[in-house]
């Protein structure tokens, strides 16, 4: 199991409460305490937290799931995180690219700091809590019959609006990264 050091521990939940409380529109009637004492709890889901910020996603709160009590967070910087970008969409897109490939792929990335990219439906509710990736775009969980077509979908905010968009899986630029999830 990844841990982090005590100091790494205390100086991420500083960080966390902080940001908590400086946007309290993305988590409404939700209190630090009890949020705290569950990562506390779950010291693989603090170190899944420490990946994302230290990538710069800036992970937040953004709700409770009503069934099973546990808080979600979403990577929260205004702009697709600057540790996850030039990257293809998953490790299969990665080994069909014979030339110029990309460092990494965006399935594999989550999956080894043990988060989840976004859905095409979570990306929608995080840009309903500001105004996300407008210079940026987001790889987002790809429904499996697109991916079997050698696609996978992306989003991003323009014009006033979010567009989910697609692309070839194994694409990958300077301004693509991806947001991702984690319940605690």
């Amino acid at each position: 199991m990844k841990k982090l050091s005590a100091e790494q521990g205390e100086e991420l939940l500083k960080t966390l409460q902080i940001r908590f409380e400086n946007h309290m529109n993305r988590h409404k009637g939700l209190e630090w305490a009890k949020i705290q004492a569950k990562l506390e709890a779950n010291p693989e889901k603090l170190y899944s937290l420490y990946e994302m910020e230290k990538t710069g996603g800036e992970p937040d709160v953004v709700g409770q799931d009503a069934k099973t009590g546990e808080y979600i967070f979403y990577d929260c910087s205004a702009e697709s995180p600057k540790g996850r970008r030039s990257i293809c969409y998953d490790g299969e897109a990665l080994e069909a690219r014979k030339e110029n490939k990309p460092q990494d792929s965006a399935a594999s990335m989550a999956a080894d700091m043990g988060i989840e990219l976004l859905t095409q439906e979570q990306y929608r509710e995080l840009q309903k809590l500001g105004i996300f990736d407008t210079k940026t775009s987001s790889w987002l969980k790809t429904p499996t019959d697109i991916r079997k077509l050698g696609g996978a979908i992306f989003g991003d905010f323009r014009y006033g609006n979010v567009f989910i968009y697609h692309n070839g899986a194994e694409s990958y630029y300077a301004a693509r990264g991806f947001r991702a999830s984690l319940k605690v």
